[in-house]
């Protein structure tokens, strides 16, 4: 294939330039159809020898940047920082050996060092590894102040926006949401992982895809989608219909680089990018606006998908596939 340089792209354009973050991203998810995203940064750790996690901000800022210089140059237009599960809580609860001001700082000024001119940053939220009452033992004030303290180091950072993903729990992603958009108005992609792509698409405690993207609108979010999960990737199509059916909100999806399979002790993904890119083909037919990969993807699944869509901008007439 071909290479497309970001500049030729037809996504980026020069009224996203100012210096108002807030509405420069904004305007930029709510304006550009298809947007794409990074790819993933744990299991280019993990090939890379190193242990997956946000840790590796401050013990491996080399390496991060590294992939994240590559996901860059392969024509993404969000970057997405390092720092998935380094909130107080995760932290604390797992015996991490991290400070959670230096670690969301670095992951933030990681990102933003290695993105173009043009490309935004996204301050990466996740879950706390822990349970909601009555099912588990912390409030939601509680989940809401760790996930304030996280999103405030990242604005500190200088990310453009933020995105809370790979989480199971409505609740939970309701509580993130509050708590960086009480940190000030830039703008908040909400994304969860589902179960299985039956009953209108499930998460682990019942959530559906029409639910999910009904109340996650409501509560403001700039766009909703999935990432992640258990379901196949080539079912993450109906999740994206359900979800577009049900808001007129952008729709994120990263699907994962296939189903996990655990090769001689280690976890693999063996999607080749170019099913990958048949799977962001098939989302985009079926509503998608933001399109990127999880667990297993690479740069070059995202650099596929990049030559794709400048392909496709350039010829809008053709179908998709």
């Amino acid at each position: 294939m071909v290479g497309v340089m970001l500049e030729d792209s037809g996504f980026l354009k020069n009224k996203f330039a100012s210096d108002d973050k807030s509405m420069r991203l904004g305007e930029f998810i709510a304006e550009q159809s298809p947007i794409l995203l990074d790819g993933a940064m744990g299991t280019e750790l993990a090939a890379a020898g190193f242990e997956m996690g946000g840790h590796n901000c401050l013990t491996h800022p080399d390496q991060v940047f590294a992939i994240h210089k590559k996901y860059s140059e392969a024509g993404c237009d969000l970057l997405i920082t390092n720092t998935l599960t380094m909130n107080r809580i995760y932290i604390k609860t797992h015996g991490l050996d991290v400070d959670v001001k230096a670690v969301n700082l670095a992951g933030a000024e990681l990102a933003v060092s290695a993105a173009q001119p043009g490309q935004f940053v996204l301050g990466d939220i996740s879950s706390t590894g822990h349970m909601l009452e009555p099912y588990g033992e912390f409030t939601e004030k509680q989940f809401f102040d760790t996930f304030r303290e996280q999103a405030e180091y990242l604005k500190v950072g200088g990310v453009d926006g933020f995105i809370i993903e790979t989480i199971f729990d409505l609740r939970e992603a309701l509580c993130a949401v509050r708590a960086c958009q009480d940190t000030g108005t830039l703008p908040v992609i909400a994304s969860l992982t589902f179960q299985t792509a039956e009953n209108g698409g499930r998460t682990m405690m019942g959530n559906s895809a029409r639910e999910i993207a009904l109340t996650l609108a409501d509560a403001g979010v700039s766009a909703v989608g999935v990432n992640c999960g258990e379901i196949n990737p080539h079912e993450t199509t109906r999740i994206v219909e359900s979800m577009s059916g049900a808001v007129d909100l952008p729709i994120l999806v990263q699907p994962n680089a296939g189903l996990p399979k655990l090769v001689a002790g280690h976890t693999t993904f063996s999607m080749a990018p170019g099913e990958f890119l048949q799977v962001i083909a098939a989302c985009l037919q079926a509503g998608a606006n933001l399109v990127g990969g999880c667990c297993g993807t690479t740069p070059e699944h995202i650099q596929y998908i990049a030559e794709f869509l400048g392909h496709m901008k350039a010829h809008p007439t053709k179908a998709l596939v």
